[in-house]
């Protein structure tokens, strides 16, 4: 495995998950690493956990990746604390809870500003710093870029406008010597995965019922390490399995009339009861969201019948 000694990356929603342990990779392999995210004393103790490793690998800045001017700071801080950045890892996400008929409008954008303007703003105050470096920046989509599923349209919008928008910055900024790559993870067992799973039982029941690799369930530390590869190589795609890139391959035929025929068969069997199970849980968000940074829905609201 390539080491990264003499690099800086910098990570956004780094303090769990798989931000998290990319950054623990990545301080093995010699480099160091900048923080961000909104839960400080997660982002501290990963700090002087990282630090114990080697000295001055890791400072932490937080910052919402909804706040362009945070950002552009934090970012601008990071480059000047460590005097570069090599890489970027976009990877601040979050998922909702609910059909297009029931989530609420905050919910439903808190997903896309995080999601989509959240990948923007982290690029838009990288690029200078990676023009100095020729460096490399890893846009954190999803096999949802390219396969829907009922119930997480909020999610699926805003994954395949993350890779859209991996994908034109690739072109923009390949003269500048920056190259730019997308991540696809399948269903990666991390705090998301496992809180919808236990949220919502006809999630993943309805999982269950999807082709490979939609139906499995893939380690953080296998996702962690293909990332790491993927910084490695500059590559243009990460998939997570490499099963993923067959989800690629066959949208077409997924979107097809046969494939709606299956799809049509599952909807029906499933949405009514996993609506129910939204309105019953009384959230959209999963529950290690921030309760000030989560709108509740009211106990009487109930989903269209």
């Amino acid at each position: 495995m390539k080491r990264f000694d003499g690099k800086v990356a910098l990570i956004t929603g780094a303090a769990r998950g798989i931000g998290a342990g990319v950054a623990r990779g990545y301080v093995e392999r010699g480099g160091k690493v900048a923080l961000l995210g909104l839960e400080p004393d997660l982002l501290k103790q990963l700090t002087e956990e990282l630090d114990s490793v080697t000295s001055g690998a890791a400072a932490y800045w937080e910052a919402d990746v909804r706040d362009g001017t945070a950002m552009t700071e934090a970012i601008d801080a990071a480059a000047a604390h460590f005097g570069r950045i090599d890489d970027v890892l976009a990877n601040a996400g979050i998922a909702s809870y609910g059909t297009v008929r029931q989530i609420d409008e905050d919910s439903f954008e808190r997903v896309i500003d995080i999601n989509i303007n959240g990948v923007y703003r982290t690029l838009h105050a990288a690029i200078p710093h990676l023009e100095k470096t020729k460096g490399y920046a890893l846009v954190v989509a999803s096999l949802a870029s390219f396969a829907n599923l009922a119930g997480l349209a909020s999610y699926n919008a805003s994954k395949a406008g993350a890779e859209s928008l991996a994908l034109v910055t690739k072109q923009e900024v390949a003269h500048l010597g920056i190259s730019i790559g997308v991540c696809h993870p399948s269903w990666i067992d991390t705090d998301i995965v496992r809180g919808a799973e236990a949220d919502l039982p006809t999630f993943k029941k309805l999982r269950s019922q999807l082709p490979y690799p939609a139906n499995s369930t893939t380690t953080l530390e296998e996702c962690v390490e293909a990332i790491l590869v993927g910084f490695a190589k500059r590559k243009t795609r990460v998939y997570v399995r490499r099963g993923v890139i067959l989800a690629n391959w066959t949208k077409p035929l997924v979107n097809s009339p046969a494939g709606w025929l299956v799809m049509k068969r599952l909807a029906r069997r499933h949405v009514p009861q996993l609506e129910r199970e939204v309105t019953a849980l009384g959230r959209f968000q999963h529950a290690h969201v921030p309760l000030t940074d989560r709108k509740e829905r009211p106990a009487d609201t109930r989903p269209p019948s």
